[in-house]
């Protein structure tokens, strides 16, 4: 995965490659699934919701750029797949998810893996996690339509980034916030980002 995937296709970052490399992908899969696991894309993990494909995890996970003392926000736990990931990149993760069933999943499963330094809270993760702010890097799995919710980029510390996919113009891509700029990157696919808790 690491050699087909992810250097091959000009990821460079060697922390991330060994973060990639150290989690066992294999386990956020569904069992049934578990021969798709290192595939070059999405899968299942139920409740409308997948895991992305190895690149795109590696890709959002290297944009955030951290260097180890970072405390970071991810939004859309899933699997909690990202989640561990980013735990082997900076200081402690925050990972929200709007489902309750799949943040009760992750959070067990990332006990049962030993990843202690993830919390695992259920709820919108549009208004972040303000209790923790500022972080050094907030990640979100799911489209924003036009632009990610300001909660989170008032959450941000001074010269961190946000990743997020963002839906524009009938176009969906990985854009970049930091310092009040955006980069627009890859085309990409997510789910939309729900950011009403009733939904």
């Amino acid at each position: 995965m690491v050699e087909h995937q992810l250097r091959r296709r000009g990821l460079s970052d060697q922390r991330v490659l060994d973060a990639m490399a150290e989690v066992p992908r294999e386990c956020f899969v569904p069992e049934k699934l578990r021969r798709r696991a290192f595939s070059d894309q999405a899968v299942g993990i139920g409740e409308g919701q997948t895991i992305s494909q190895p690149w795109i995890v590696a890709s959002t996970v290297a944009l955030l750029e951290l260097r180890g003392h970072e405390r970071v926000l991810d939004v859309g736990t899933g699997s909690g797949y990202g989640a561990a990931v980013l735990s082997r990149l900076c200081r402690e993760v925050v990972t929200i998810e709007r489902r309750p069933v799949l943040a009760a999943r992750a959070a067990a499963l990332l006990t049962t893996l030993g990843f202690e330094r993830v919390e695992v809270r259920a709820g919108n993760g549009g208004l972040g996690a303000p209790d923790r702010a500022p972080f050094g890097g907030i990640l979100v799995s799911a489209t924003a339509d036009g632009h990610p919710p300001a909660a989170l980029l008032e959450q941000l510390e001074e010269g961190a980034a946000l990743v997020c996919p963002v839906r524009r113009g009938g176009e969906e891509r990985l854009v970049r916030f930091r310092g009040g700029r955006e980069e627009a990157l890859t085309a990409v696919r997510f789910v939309p980002l729900v950011t009403d808790p009733r939904s």
